[in-house]
């Protein structure tokens, strides 16, 4: 099959092709799992961090790609839920040891034998992804392949930040950066909590032009000050400055989440500024968001499909996977990049 290999870390900062182009056999069906033949693939910022090596991948070549969609084409015998030609949706999470205290406790994200898909084992830039049954997700018919793909990790996860910043309809919320996770966060907030101000932080114009289009109460700079305190904030950006300014818009006894799986190194020294009385007294508190549990990507998908919330998406042709990564690194963003695999 034809597939997008990432054979080793690559520096990003001179336009490198990361990706290169190449076959790898047909994977089968073990007994639990499902063969899909992939329609489409979304672009994500954590592949970025894999390719920078910002995220060790145990194994080398691999290929990369969480937001995965096709139809089964092979089910292995102890399947019941799947048959050939469902439309189906595989996100970040790919196992579990499904035994340990986290998993029984339903929060298998944590687990210390958590593996990801595009990461410890290959993922959706490729025609055909093999993943165990239970970790693939019936996409509901109001989405089409393209519009179901962002959901699956930029939704899940801003679904899940979205429950652990823990507001109720009428408190404040704050976005750090404004990309695919951060405008469909905006659009699941505005219709769960109507009276719930949206702030949007992003140092893009285009971004906060964005972010006012879809209903933001206010865009400003990272550096601006909003118009009141935020009870909660999500931050989804990839650097260290936005956590720290976003200490200074919460209110007393607010929450700061961190939807990012690694941060860059580039501007850490900015945490020297990081002052107590100023950035965390007063119960404040800070909260990082660590990969997504399966009931994020159906619970998601059942959502957005009830809403509906579909995302704004950019489409590309398979071929350009290298150029769709390096527009997502110079932070050339509007809504879900999606690569069309088929």
């Amino acid at each position: 099959m034809k597939a997008w290999l990432l054979k080793e870390p690559v520096d990003l900062s001179s336009d490198n092709q990361p990706l290169i182009s190449g076959e790898l056999p047909d994977p089968e069906a073990g007994p639990d799992e499902v063969v899909v033949k992939i329609s489409v693939c979304g672009v994500c910022h954590t592949e970025l961090d894999e390719i920078e090596g910002r995220i060790q991948c145990p194994s080398y070549p691999v290929v990369p790609g969480h937001q995965v969609v096709g139809r089964v084409v092979a089910a292995g015998q102890d399947v019941r839920a799947l048959r050939p030609d469902d439309r189906v949706g595989i996100g970040w999470f790919y196992s579990s040891c499904g035994i340990c205290h986290h998993c029984r406790s339903g929060f298998e994200n944590l687990c210390p034998d958590f593996k990801a898909t595009g990461m410890d084992v290959n993922g959706g830039y490729a025609a055909y992804i093999k993943v165990p049954a239970t970790s693939a997700f019936t996409v509901p018919d109001v989405f089409t392949d393209s519009e179901a793909a962002p959901l699956l990790c930029a939704g899940a996860i801003g679904f899940r930040s979205l429950r652990l910043a823990d507001i109720r309809n009428g408190d404040v919320l704050g976005l750090t950066g404004f990309g695919a996770s951060g405008h469909l966060v905006l659009k699941l907030v505005r219709h769960r909590f109507p009276d719930s101000p949206v702030f949007v932080f992003a140092r893009s114009e285009k971004e906060r032009s964005f972010a006012l289009s879809l209903g933001a109460k206010w865009a400003g700079d990272t550096d601006d000050q909003a118009p009141q305190l935020c009870r909660a904030i999500i931050d989804t950006t990839p650097v260290w400055k936005p956590v720290v300014k976003a200490l200074k818009q919460l209110e007393p006894g607010g929450r700061l989440v961190i939807n990012a799986i690694r941060k860059e190194a580039a501007d850490q020294d900015i945490l020297l500024q990081l002052n107590y009385p100023e950035h965390l007294w007063m119960e404040k508190e800070i909260k990082s968001v660590a990969n997504v549990a399966r009931d994020d990507i159906g619970g998601f998908l059942k959502v957005a499909a009830e809403i509906p919330i579909k995302p704004e998406i950019q489409e590309y042709p398979f071929k350009e996977a290298n150029r769709v990564l390096m527009e997502l690194k110079k932070g050339l963003i509007k809504g879900a990049k999606v690569l069309m695999v088929r």
